[in-house]
């Protein structure tokens, strides 16, 4: 279901999921100290609909925000139920326009003694040095790019379909970031790189189970865990879902605690590279120094001082890495083997797990 959603979204460029407050509520604690004095900038985000803008106009004197800045690309496909933005039209027709929104201080306006969404729509009606149009939003546009050079984190939910465009885009300006992404996103040949050298790395706060995305009114709910909330508003769930970072976070530096001994008969090696098949994070064996294939989702406990990252199979990294042919002759009793795959083989039979990351344990206990 969950890659039905993510597989669809890449198709139909259907890339309009809104992340809950809840999930970024519970990622962005691991981070306030990050933000102090610090231009943040959210360039994926409408904010008649995204949690982002709300989440740091609210915290804005809490973080100490120096600037929020928010960018849409083609305006609200639905207008938002707790934030009113409107342009001037005359007598025509409400447009979908592009705008940003750029805000330097949120006070309590509405003199209740604290700052809530009420003042930030009282500070976005009243101020037009707040709202502003765009020529089209678009992050890759010459004007967005001005915006991102000035900003020192960013933090959105960027399309699914331009997930590789965007994080080159961030690497290149070299800033910092959190953004959310499929963990399959850890396969491209774009993204590996940044995981491997550690220059970007995952959050911590999800590690499995699926996620729940508000969608605009015109998208498919057709897979099971879509759904109409009691808001009425429209939602997908969505399995494999992480938060891509370069801020650092404590859960990152956690040694993962090994308790398993390595034996040849619990662990095969793989028939074209020197290492050993661990189909579960969990049995990583404390005394091995050679290399071990182990599932991405290592990557949820990953800690740098602690292994090292040697490669991954899929696409054309596996022959990077030196992987041998699979024999032919095999090709009888696993039809799904590949040149450039991880095999070994199981009481006569070849076994092609799922992708794999290459990795070495630094200080193995012999």
């Amino acid at each position: 279901m969950a890659n039905k959603n993510l597989n669809a979204a890449k198709t139909a460029k259907k890339d309009e999921f809104y992340t809950q407050m809840s999930d970024i509520e519970m990622e962005l604690q691991h981070y306030w100290q990050h933000f102090h004095d610090k231009v943040v900038l959210c360039n994926c985000d409408d904010p008649y609909e995204s949690n982002f803008f709300k989440y740091f106009a609210l915290h804005f004197n809490h973080l100490g925000l120096k600037k929020l800045i928010c960018t849409c690309y083609n305006g609200s496909p639905i207008q938002g139920d707790e934030l009113t933005l409107s342009f001037d039209f005359g007598d025509e027709e409400p447009k979908k326009i592009a705008h940003k929104v750029v805000i330097t201080e949120v006070k309590d306006l509405n003199g209740d003694g604290a700052v809530d969404l009420s003042d930030v729509r009282i500070l976005l009606q009243n101020d037009k040095n707040v709202l502003s149009t765009l020529e089209t939003g678009d992050f890759r546009s010459k004007e967005c790019i001005e915006l991102l050079k000035e900003a020192d984190i960013v933090v959105t939910n960027p399309p699914f379909s331009l997930f590789r465009e965007y994080i080159a885009q961030l690497m290149e300006y070299e800033k910092k970031f959190l953004i959310i992404g499929n963990v399959n996103a850890i396969t491209y040949k774009e993204v590996f790189p940044l995981i491997m050298n550690n220059k970007v790395w995952f959050g911590p706060s999800i590690s499995s189970g699926d996620r729940k995305f508000n969608v605009p009114i015109d998208y498919p709910l057709n897979a099971a865990g879509c759904g109409i909330d009691s808001n009425g508003k429209r939602f997908i769930r969505v399995k494999g879902v992480r938060w891509f970072t370069n801020l650092d976070h404590k859960k990152r530096h956690e040694e993962l605690d090994l308790v398993c001994r390595y034996s040849p008969e619990e662990y095969p090696t793989y028939e074209n590279y020197d290492a050993i098949e661990v189909s579960k994070t969990s049995d990583i064996p404390y005394d091995y120094s050679g290399a071990m294939g182990v599932p991405i989702t290592f990557l949820d406990k990953y800690n740098p001082e602690q292994f090292e990252i040697i490669g991954q199979t899929q696409g054309d990294s596996g022959k990077e890495l030196g992987l041998r042919p699979y024999d032919r002759a095999l090709k009888k009793y696993n039809k799904s083997l590949r040149d450039g795959q991880l095999y070994y083989m199981k009481n006569g039979i070849p076994e092609k797990p799922y992708a794999r990351v290459l990795i070495r344990n630094k200080y193995p206990r012999l």
